[in-house]
Formats: structure tokens, C-alpha cells, sequence
């Protein structure tokens, strides 16, 4: 019953998008979070331009709403402590049902009651090809800003308007990747290629047929991460979908050098392209992928293995890390296995909430904020179009519970997802630029901190 009620209230909470999420004291206790109502952090919301976007925050929610589940089951203690509980049974019962979560939101966010305003700036376009495209994470190369993309769909030949583009499929690559400006719905698209008068972009991560790879494989990456900034040279982190032939296959990287300074992808790891079996392991790298500012490592996240299928289930996020400079050799990294037995070596085999370290987030991005003094992620959660930010003092967690700073309006009934953040824009970190996708749409915004 603990264990239930527990996953019941983590559903309430964070399924729910009833949560608040902040840097947090470094703790290893089991806890719930007694934070019930959904932080509205934007104290006003301008728009730059007519928009089809909604900006008004979610209504704080009645205590009410999580009473009964935190009457129900508290669990908040360490692993040498009982749990408490107003169900009835004995004590050695209710500790033969003690449920270790490491993915509860804990603390104070920061951001609560301290976001100014968020202004809705417009929608990302090159200026040198037309397209549209969905994720576009941000990670540095060389000194610059590149982007990411997911599916790229070439607009009519000759368009060069997204929004004049007619009805129908006129081509695609399943990734590319664009130069990031100092102007953030500006981008100059790489890896051209002839159509004329308006060129398209080629495939950033080439699919390979002796691996029965075909033009119809996703290779949808995460962010660019840096191993040597002398030469240039990146990691990207990948996942191969087979989609309706094969599935989800194995999360893989690739490394990523300068030629004649355009990011290029010259090697693919693996013996089919990829490192971790899907059907065993976590897909890291295709949640999130980070190069962190504080110390040598690269951190990536990952979902469950593909046997793994439940709704609760399968939006929990699985930790792996490497120094960057052995970002190619598989057997540099290393796994969380929750806060209570750490990193290890050995491939994490078990997936559940002791060594999960979030819930609910779906694809964003991680980033360190000078102006916080701790990391910020930048998601959608897993539905609804809402864009929050939860921190956290440690990659391993524990996460704060979210601030949402906007609600976007889907477009035509479609998808609203991945989040991503510009901090080149602003060093200090006073504002942050955001990005998301709107139904193969890149919307951005613009937010400033109190």
C-alpha cells in the first residue's frame, strides 16, 4: 500500500504538473514533497508580436488536491529509520514496503515568485534555406553556438516562407544542424545541398546501409558536447529508431569534427552505430545530454529500455557520465545507481525509482546559471504545452519541484515539446532565452529574472 500510495502522489504531484522544483540541500532521504499546489512563476507575460501562444500561467491548485495522498503515505526518512504512515499494519510490515524514490522534487526552487516577465519573441527560421523542424538543442563547438534538429521537412521548392509553404512532402532528413546567432530566431543552416533556387539541408548523422540502416531511420540527437576545444572536436548522442521495422534500437554517439569549420560527423561508434541495447539498457543521451561548465565530465540522461512500457514507468530519466576526453571509449563511463550506492562501472540493469534521478520531463536541456548558483533544466514535461524550469546543486539530483514560466498554445492540434535553453545569450544569467518545439515549429522566448 505504501508503495502505491507513493506512486500515486509522484503522479499527483509531477504527472499532474502539481509541483515546485529548487537548488536543494544535498540530502539521501526518502521524502515526499509538501509542495501541492503548481508554481505560476511569471508575475506578467508580454508578447513581442501577435502570437498564437497562451501565456497565462496554470491556477495554483487547493491544497486539497494532495491531502489525502500525503496523509495516506509519507515517507521521509533515511534508510535506518522507519516509515510512517496513518495505514494500518505493523511496523515490520510497512518496512518490508519501504520504497526508495530518488526521483521526488525536494527543496524550494528558486525561481518561485522571482521570474519578472516572459515575452513570446516569434519563431526561429534560417536565412538561408527554409524548413520545418522539430528540437534544436544548443551546444558548443569551436567557440560557437550550433543547433540540433530532429525531423527536418524541406519546404516546396523555391519557398522560402515557412508559413507559404503549400500542403504535401516535398523531402526530408531525419537530423541537421544550423549555426545559432546572436540573434535567437535567426539560424544559418549547414550541409547544404543543390536544390535550387532554395537549397535544402543534408542529413547530419549519415544512416548506413550494411548496418540495414535505411533514409527512413531517426537519428534524432541531443547537444553537442565539447571534448577538446582546442581542434574543435564534439560528441553527439543518439538515438537509432528503426521506427515501425525495428523500433527503438540503441542509443549511440558520434564524433563530431570541424571540416572546413562546419561541424561534421566523421566517425560513428559501435559495431551497428550504436552502444546501448535498447532492449536492455537506457537510451542516455536521448533525453538529455550536457557538457557540464564545473567539471571535466559530460552527463548524459536516458529513458528505460524498450520492455519497460508502462506509463508511470517509462518517464523516468537514467543517469550515465564520462570525462570528456574519453567521451569514445565506452569503457571510460560510469552510472548512477541512485544516491544510496552512487556511480559504479558496471551498465545499470535495474530500473526503478531508486535509481532514476528525475520524473516527467521528456526531452530538455541542463545548464549551470551563474546568476542561480546551480543547474537549470528547461523541459515540457510530457504533455500539455507548459514550459518549465526545475535546478537543481547536483546533477544526480535530487530536483527541485518545476516553476512553469509559460503556456504555449499547440498549433493545429499538434505536439509541444523539448525544451531548450540559449545561456550564451546572456553570461550573467539575468534572462535566459528558451525554445521549443510547436508542432515542427521553433518557438522561443524570452525570460527575465527578478
Amino acid at each position: 500500500m505504501v508503495r502505491l500510495m507513493i506512486h500515486r502522489l509522484t503522479a499527483v504531484i509531477i504527472a499532474g504538473l502539481i509541483g515546485s522544483h529548487a537548488c536543494p540541500e544535498s540530502q539521501n532521504t526518502i521524502t515526499t514533497s509538501t509542495s501541492p499546489g503548481v508554481i505560476a512563476a511569471a508575475s506578467s507575460t508580454t508578447q513581442a508580436q501577435p502570437v498564437k501562444a497562451n501565456s497565462t500561467a496554470l491556477a495554483t491548485l487547493p491544497e486539497s488536491t494532495t491531502t489525502n495522498a500525503l496523509n495516506t503515505a509519507t515517507a521521509q526518512t533515511n534508510l535506518s529509520t522507519t516509515v510512517t504512515s496513518t495505514t494500518t499494519g505493523s511496523t515490520s510490515d510497512l518496512l518490508n514496503k519501504v520504497v526508495i524514490d530518488n526521483t521526488l522534487p525536494s527543496g524550494i526552487n528558486p525561481l518561485t515568485n522571482n521570474i519578472s516577465n516572459v515575452t513570446w519573441l516569434g519563431y526561429q527560421i534560417a536565412n538561408n534555406s527554409c524548413s520545418h523542424r522539430d528540437l534544436g538543442f544548443a551546444g558548443q563547438l569551436g567557440g560557437k553556438w550550433y543547433s540540433i534538429f530532429g525531423d527536418t521537412l524541406w519546404a516546396a521548392p523555391g519557398v522560402t516562407d515557412m508559413f507559404l509553404d503549400p500542403p504535401g512532402f516535398h523531402g526530408m532528413v531525419r537530423d541537421s544542424i544550423s549555426l545559432l546567432t546572436d540573434d535567437p530566431l535567426m539560424v544559418l543552416d549547414l550541409h547544404l545541398n543543390n536544390d535550387e533556387p532554395v537549397p535544402h539541408q543534408l542529413q547530419f548523422v549519415p544512416f548506413r546501409e550494411e548496418w540495414g540502416e535505411t533514409n527512413q531511420y531517426g537519428f534524432g540527437g541531443t547537444s553537442l558536447c565539447e571534448v577538446d576545444e582546442e581542434t574543435g572536436m564534439g560528441a553527439l548522442y543518439y538515438l537509432v529508431n528503426g521506427n515501425e521495422s525495428r523500433g527503438l534500437i540503441g542509443a549511440g554517439v558520434a564524433q563530431v569534427e570541424l571540416t572546413n569549420d562546419i561541424p561534421t560527423v566523421t566517425h560513428r561508434y559501435g559495431d551497428q552505430g550504436w552502444w546501448w541495447d535498447s532492449s536492455k539498457y537506457a537510451r542516455y543521451g536521448d533525453q538529455i545530454a550536457y557538457r557540464d561548465e564545473n567539471s571535466d565530465y559530460i552527463y548524459i540522461w536516458g529513458g528505460p529500455p524498450n520492455y519497460i512500457s508502462d506509463w508511470s514507468t517509462i518517464n523516468y530519466h537514467y543517469l550515465a557520465r564520462v570525462k570528456a576526453r574519453n567521451a569514445f571509449n565506452l569503457g571510460a563511463y560510469e552510472y548512477y545507481w541512485g544516491r544510496q550506492k552512487g556511480w559504479r562501472k558496471q551498465v545499470l540493469d535495474r530500473f526503478d525509482t531508486e535509481t532514476a534521478v528525475m520524473w516527467g520531463s521528456g526531452q530538455g536541456q541542463v545548464h549551470w546559471s551563474e546568476y542561480w548558483g546551480c543547474y537549470l533544466l528547461v523541459h515540457l514535461g510530457i504533455a500539455g504545452g507548459a514550459v518549465f524550469i526545475r535546478t537543481a546543486d547536483n546533477l544526480e539530483g535530487p530536483w527541485t519541484p518545476d516553476v512553469q514560466i509559460f503556456q504555449a498554445t499547440p498549433i493545429d492540434d499538434g505536439l509541444v515539446y523539448a525544451g531548450v535553453a540559449h545561456p550564451y545569450l546572456d553570461k550573467t544569467g539575468k534572462t535566459l532565452v528558451v525554445s521549443y518545439t510547436n508542432n515542427n515549429h521553433i518557438e522561443v522566448l524570452k525570460v527575465e529574472f527578478a
